[in-house]
């Protein structure tokens, strides 16, 4: 458990699959996937886990997550679960792509089985940031994904835990890159070498990729994070 001044450094990247789009209507969560930051670096812990929703599977989440009712039927059901989950997010802020869907429905589930609902100030949602930084641009993390040359073509189907460590490099993205220690500090500068202003300003390219700058223990703890994922992670497979 991290306590303490470093505590407010703790950051928790979140994802639900779920049978719908209401939880008043009886829909239901069927996965979560988080991934711990820590001063915007990933520490290698994860938490992920399928959950029995008690209900049928409909067809049209079926085909955007692949979890059927039969492989759910085994897995235990949100009530559970519940005490783990909280113990690994504690109070620390959720990183959610459209945050206020996957608030109501963590809420729901809180509520169902008698516990506090989470506040809706401890989430961060990197759909608004997206949309404030690139205003008029798709802000889907597919979208984002693009424009940050980050790969997702394991992404066929969504899957919460694939989906929150995506997420992690989006986020680590529009808050000012991977590495925000190593970066030169100072405002974002958004003006034309002639000292003139560009209300249209974008990040391109850099010409010639900097060299690595990252210290042994920041690649020790990437390798961590990297490994926790298991075989089949992005990360391990050549282009």
């Amino acid at each position: 458990m991290i306590s303490g001044k470093g505590h407010k450094m703790r950051e928790i990247v979140l994802d639900t699959e779920t049978t719908g789009f209401e939880p008043s209507e009886g829909d239901r969560i069927v996965e979560i996937g988080a991934v711990e930051l820590f001063n915007h670096l990933p520490t290698g812990r994860t938490y992920h886990q399928y959950i029995n929703p008690e209900r049928n599977m409909p067809e049209a989440a079926f085909n955007v997550h692949g979890l059927s009712e039969e492989f759910l039927s085994d897995k235990p059901v949100f009530k559970d679960i519940a005490q783990e989950f909280v113990d690994f997010i504690q109070d620390s802020k959720l990183v959610i792509h459209n945050a206020s869907f996957d608030m109501k429905f963590l809420n729901a589930e809180l509520g169902w089985v008698n516990r506090p609902a989470l506040p809706n100030h401890q989430a961060i949602d990197t759909l608004a940031i997206a949309r404030r930084k690139f205003p008029g641009s798709p802000a889907s993390l597919d979208a984002l994904c693009r424009r940050f040359g980050i790969d997702n073509s394991s992404r066929s189907l969504h899957g919460a835990l694939l989906d929150s460590e995506i997420l992690a490099e989006v986020y680590l993205e529009l808050v000012g890159g991977r590495q925000p220690d190593l970066v030169l500090s100072g405002p974002e500068v958004k003006t034309s070498a002639d000292g003139s202003s560009s209300s249209d300003w974008r990040p391109a390219p850099r010409p010639k990729p900097l060299a690595s700058r990252l210290s042994d223990a920041e690649k020790a703890a990437h390798d961590t994070f990297i490994a926790a994922l298991g075989s089949d992670a992005l990360w391990t497979k050549k282009p």
